[in-house]
């Protein structure tokens, strides 16, 4: 349902039972899902694949061109999922000749004045609070929580069921499963409230509690950390998908708490 004193271009393809409020632009080239609800003052960009169910309040801007010099007007998406809710003046901005997308996974919450940089790959299950914001080329795992005013380096990394707090700047890679916290950033424990919120059973937490004791605790270098973890430690999902993220690392990992102070 799109309301007269809304613009939908023409080339535009949106489903049957969208609401498009009063006051909302719809630009060329743009793909919107069933069911999906965008506020009034809306602009939605060329580029933009937006999936069902999502809703998307006043003053969001989804798929401007990148804020990125190096941008010559390449032919690049932002690809939202579905049932994903963008809060107030989000801008979510599309991709470069990097990964020529920008990418935000299904069920997620992105509030109010948040900030996606280009390139950046956003899994499913995210909590972005108010003012977070991600430079380019940015990878986001599954189920990740950033609080209020997080800010993280282009190229940077968070693995999945990681909690960033409030203020925090991310200019290494958080590994997965664990809480990250004070100046510099620093590994203060797991991320079990969340962890148990999403099934973990009292003893998967206690492996991955023992596996980031080896990395974080004993004062070890990463690389022999990493080859105690694979020799000691009983080769789970969890085990391999950190000692995955730990080498795979392009920024190198943030310190731990004990090591930096």
């Amino acid at each position: 349902m799109n309301q007269p004193l809304a613009y939908v271009h023409p080339g535009a393809k949106i489903a049957k039972n969208v609401v498009i409020e009063p006051f909302t632009t719809i630009h060329n080239n743009v793909v919107i899902g069933e069911g999906t609800w965008i506020g009034s003052n809306v602009t939605i960009m060329e580029g933009a694949r937006i999936g069902k169910n999502c809703n998307i309040f006043p003053g969001a801007v989804v798929s401007a061109i990148p804020q990125d010099l190096k941008y010559k007007d390449e032919d690049t998406t932002v690809e939202i999922g579905d049932n994903v809710t963008i809060r107030e003046c989000v801008t979510i901005n599309r991709g470069t000749t990097d990964k020529m997308k920008t990418v935000v996974g299904n069920n997620c919450l992105i509030m109010a004045y948040s900030h996606i940089a280009h390139d950046c790959i956003v899994g499913n299950y995210c909590v972005f609070s108010n003012n977070t914001t991600l430079a380019g080329h940015v990878t986001i795992g599954d189920n990740v929580v950033l609080a209020g005013m997080v800010a993280v380096h282009q190229f940077a990394s968070v693995g999945k069921h990681a909690f960033v707090t409030g203020g925090s700047l991310v200019r290494k890679d958080v590994p997965p499963y664990v809480k990250a916290a004070r100046e510099p950033l620093s590994y203060v424990g797991i991320n079990s409230v969340g962890l148990r919120r999403r099934g973990f059973t009292t003893e998967k937490i206690r492996e991955v509690q023992d596996i980031f004791r080896i990395l974080y605790q004993k004062n070890y270098n990463n690389t022999r950390a990493a080859a105690i973890i694979e020799a000691e430690m009983e080769a789970t999902p969890e085990r391999d998908e950190i000692l995955q993220f730990i080498r795979n690392s392009h920024r190198g990992i943030m310190k731990g708490y004990f090591k930096s102070n």
